[in-house]
């Protein structure tokens, strides 16, 4: 069976952006990089893949998950930002004639979608974010993947943004970075 990996990039005070979905607080360079491009290569934006001469293999994500306000953050640089990746992104008042082709919008239950997906043959999937989305899919969370970056937003979308639900994970792992982000694997307790 197929996992979900929640891989996001959070403050230290849990937000995985700043007001208005601005994400350029958190640091694009620094030794942490190298980790990402090795163990999370998947994970790349196609435009930073193309920047640095590499291709995804798709061995550890071939799925990406995100919502509306996560897949538009990034439309002054694309609409298609995982061509290497099967794209599904949640919305409840966009359609598939607002995204890129190659990319899946649906306004259908997220919980449905990704037992779906778990089910069919292929590598990991990837929930981008975000926060909402995200706890609206908590309980289907196989590994959470912190990289928290040692700055203090004040304010934007939480890493989960839903009810009050307490869920209990065990650390698996903990590297520090010297570029201060810190990277927690977490998974089920």
């Amino acid at each position: 069976m197929r996992t979900l990996t929640y891989l996001v990039a959070v403050s230290l005070d849990g937000r995985i952006a700043g007001p208005d979905d601005d994400y350029s607080a958190f640091p694009v360079e620094g030794d942490h990089v190298a980790m990402l491009v090795r163990d999370y290569r998947d994970a790349l934006p196609g435009a930073a893949l193309t920047a640095l001469g590499l291709q995804a293999d798709r061995t550890r994500f071939d799925t990406v998950l995100m919502g509306w306000r996560t897949y538009a953050a990034g439309f002054a640089h694309t609409r298609d930002p995982y061509p290497h990746l099967r794209q599904v992104v949640f919305s409840r008042s966009r359609t598939q004639a607002d995204a890129a082709p190659g990319v899946t919008v649906t306004g259908e239950d997220p919980v449905a979608v990704v037992r779906r997906l778990k089910e069919e043959d292929g590598s990991g999937i990837w929930l981008c974010g975000g926060g909402v989305l995200a706890a609206a899919l908590a309980d289907e969370i196989d590994h959470l993947v912190l990289k928290v970056n040692p700055i203090v937003l004040g304010a934007g979308p939480s890493v989960f943004a839903g009810p009050y639900a307490p869920r209990h994970l065990r650390l698996a792992r903990a590297t520090p970075y010297t570029s201060g982000v810190l990277v927690t694997e977490h998974v089920r307790a």
